[in-house]
């Protein structure tokens, strides 16, 4: 049961996150369920890497440990955003705009790891990579933020629903 939320709990929850996400953007979901998300997106992340460490020590897997141990880092600044008053728009942007991009680069990667999915892979980290300079773009009043994360959302899903697949 363990192996099988491991390896397909992902497929749900970066769907998952990213609707979560577009939802605040259009203020449907609370700043309040935010700071919980990523509270229990630190959990999540932290059970992965301490049940999975061992088996992602090679190929693509590693690239995504890489990603998930730098992204415990960016969630944390995220919660820390929530907590503190100074610097709190600055550490809660770097959160959202982290999670865009170190899935792009560990798509990116695994892109290069698994050559027959190569296309899918890449395909995916461009999506990514494109949403958040859109977004990126949209805190400084040009093009839509809600584009960005839906661009984000779609090319991580892509991305996780073929790893879980093939698997």
């Amino acid at each position: 049961m363990l192996q099988l939320l491991r390896e397909s709990g992902p497929g749900l929850l970066v769907p998952s996150a990213w609707l979560f996400v577009m939802g605040a953007q259009v203020d449907i979901v609370s700043s309040r369920s935010i700071f919980i998300a990523h509270l229990v997106m630190a959990a999540f992340i932290t059970f992965f890497l301490a049940t999975g460490w061992n088996d992602m020590s090679t190929g693509a897997l590693a690239g995504w440990r890489a990603v998930m141990v730098v992204g415990l880092g960016i969630t944390l600044a995220g919660i820390a955003g929530f907590l503190v008053s100074t610097a709190s728009e600055a550490l809660l942007t770097t959160s959202l705009v982290g999670w865009m991009l170190l899935p792009a680069a560990g798509l990116a990667y695994t892109g290069r790891q698994l050559t027959d999915a190569s296309t899918i892979y890449m395909g995916s980290a461009a999506l990514s990579g494109l949403g958040a300079v859109i977004y990126t773009l949209s805190l400084a009043g040009v093009g839509s933020g809600l584009v960005g994360l839906g661009l984000v959302g779609v090319g991580q899903t892509v991305g996780i629903v073929d790893a879980v697949v093939r698997r």
